[in-house]
């Protein structure tokens, strides 16, 4: 058993066997109560590419394409999106027969996911696992698709037979998902804890459920969330505090208004990945994936991770704050506050306050408003 990267170890020299082994033995103890560990081939350029697989009681088993899951940190998946970018039809067609005959040889039913390390310098695949459930990425694969694959499982979980067969399926467009964390990613990714204080979501199209063929629409944007405004991300459960996902007819579009939404959206009171999430969809790597592998966060950890000062959205934040500060009276207290704003109150008299803020590189930025009663 296992997940998320844990109890896994990369062993680089024969000298470091016995040392790597007991720490993955270790870890896996600690997280899953079992020790048992297996070894397996190391692709040192690889692409995560999982199969979607859906088996009903009936016989049938299908396939509803892939995804790749290559940007990662611990081993676990950051950015996902389908179907994977310069995969052939035939090579994709050969993973998806595989994963299909994975389930088949199990006698496997439900949704299940078939994860293969892709070498794009051979393009030979190699099994890792399957996970016997839906994952965090399966709305990737309802935007391509069109299809609810919750709704599915709870079918086929009655028994109901799949509603099509593989040549039914087809998939059209693009979509990428972007988790977003509640940590630190320029502290080595360290989660936060705390309070909610502010949640300003991007405009969304459709809220956590998967879009059909009828209603889709030129670009489709989705906020999948277990946390509101005013919840407490607490350090006992996992950091992610949701997912964004977005849809269009290609992997370019997608990608801009993936990096549109994500600068709308918006957390006050616990430490984001938001920041990192928007330097990687705009790095050149991710933009033109020829060169785009499991390595992505360690080849480029320092143009990815560097600390780049406070955005425009800070520097408006701060803005925001000192004039909610400064001009919004307090209760019963009007009078009170507008001389405090201004120096003296006067009636029927608006006068414009203007407040500057000016940043350790020189620039300044202005609000102006006249305060209201």
């Amino acid at each position: 058993v296992g997940g998320g990267g844990r109890g896994m170890r990369l062993v680089p020299h024969r000298e470091n066997f016995m040392e790597m082994l007991e720490a993955a033995k270790r870890e896996a103890t600690k997280y899953f109560a079992d020790d048992e560990v297996i070894l397996e081939k190391f692709i040192e350029r690889s692409r995560h590419v999982e199969v979607q697989v859906f088996a009903d009681k009936l016989g049938g088993c299908v396939y509803l394409f892939e995804r790749d899951c290559s940007v990662q940190r611990r081993h676990q998946k950051i950015l996902e999106e389908a179907p994977a970018p310069l995969l052939s039809d035939t090579k994709r067609r050969e993973m998806g027969q595989v994963a299909v005959a994975a389930a088949r040889a199990v006698n496997y039913i439900g949704a299940g996911t078939v994860e293969f390390l892709y070498d794009p310098e051979t393009d030979n695949f190699y099994f890792m696992e399957m996970n016997t459930r839906l994952q965090v990425e399966h709305p990737v694969t309802e935007a391509i698709t069109k299809l609810d694959l919750v709704e599915l499982q709870i079918k086929v979980a009655r028994g109901e037979p799949l509603p099509f067969t593989q040549d039914q399926i087809s998939y059209t467009g693009h979509a990428i998902e972007a988790r977003i964390y509640a940590e630190d990613p320029s502290s080595s990714f360290l989660p936060g804890s705390g309070r909610l204080q502010v949640v300003q979501l991007p405009p969304t199209t459709c809220e956590g459920r998967p879009v059909v063929a009828a209603d889709a629409g030129e670009v489709e944007v989705r906020v999948d969330s277990g946390f509101q405004e005013g919840d407490d991300v607490l350090v006992h459960y996992d950091s992610m505090i949701s997912k964004l996902i977005v849809w269009a007819k290609d992997r370019e579009t997608a990608l801009v208004h993936l990096h549109q939404a994500l600068e709308q959206y918006k957390v006050v009171g616990v430490p984001t990945n938001i920041e990192f999430l928007k330097r990687a969809v705009l790095h050149p790597v991710y933009q033109n994936p020829q060169r785009l592998t499991t390595n992505f966060l360690q080849d480029h950890q320092q143009e990815l991770l560097d600390d780049p000062g406070p955005s425009p959205a800070d520097y408006a934040m701060a803005l925001l704050a000192v004039w909610w500060h400064e001009m919004v009276p307090p209760r019963g207290n009007q009078a009170q506050c507008m001389a405090r704003a201004v120096g003296t109150f006067r009636v029927n008299d608006p006068v414009e306050i203007r407040v500057d803020f000016q940043a350790e590189g020189g620039g300044v930025a202005s609000v102006c408003g006249t305060p209201m009663g």
